[in-house]
């Protein structure tokens, strides 16, 4: 079974100063490890809320041969937050259809959802996939979309993913 490599990068401000703990990239690791039956390496970050570093923590990421990058934080509509923005400048396909989902899903739970940017795409044959920074709304979101990771994962050309069928149930279409 393929080791996968997966980038998890926090963006906060005040969690990259260390005046509180970053619980939200422990959230997305302790997702995956449930998700996935793979042995998994994870590249941590947790950095401020800065376009240009964000940016270079992503493509770095992609760099190291990441074959899925999610982040938490900075997809809302505050004038600090451009996790998105930075998202959107390194990715040469935007697939819109993972935060259509995340954000229908959300509005089941909290109205302010229509607030949220979140997006996803393809950077260099890495996933990157911009989540909430709650840990709540991390896991309702991921369990939303993450059936269709693995295929997209294997679209791009990157490891094959072995999904905990007791967790999440993964599509992968039905080979003819």
């Amino acid at each position: 079974m393929d080791k996968i490599k997966i980038g998890v990068v926090t963006t906060s401000d005040r969690a990259s100063q260390g005046i509180y703990k970053d619980i939200s990239g422990v959230a997305i690791i302790d997702t995956m490890k449930e998700y996935l039956q793979n042995e998994c390496e994870y590249e941590y970050r947790c950095i401020a809320d800065e376009q240009e570093l964000i940016e270079q923590t992503l493509k770095e990421l992609s760099d190291l041969d990441c074959d899925l990058i999610v982040t938490t934080g900075g997809t809302g509509p505050a004038m600090r937050d451009v996790t998105t923005e930075a998202t959107l400048n390194v990715c040469q396909k935007i697939l819109p259809g993972f935060g259509e989902e995340m954000r229908r899903v959300s509005l089941q739970y909290v109205p302010t959802a229509i607030l949220s940017r979140q997006t996803a795409g393809i950077c260099d044959g890495s996933l990157i996939i911009n989540l909430p920074g709650k840990p709540k709304s991390i896991r309702e979101c991921l369990d939303a979309v993450f059936p269709a990771v693995p295929y997209c994962i294997d679209l791009i050309g990157g490891k094959f993913m072995v999904a905990n069928e007791d967790v999440i149930k993964i599509f992968r279409p039905k080979a003819k």
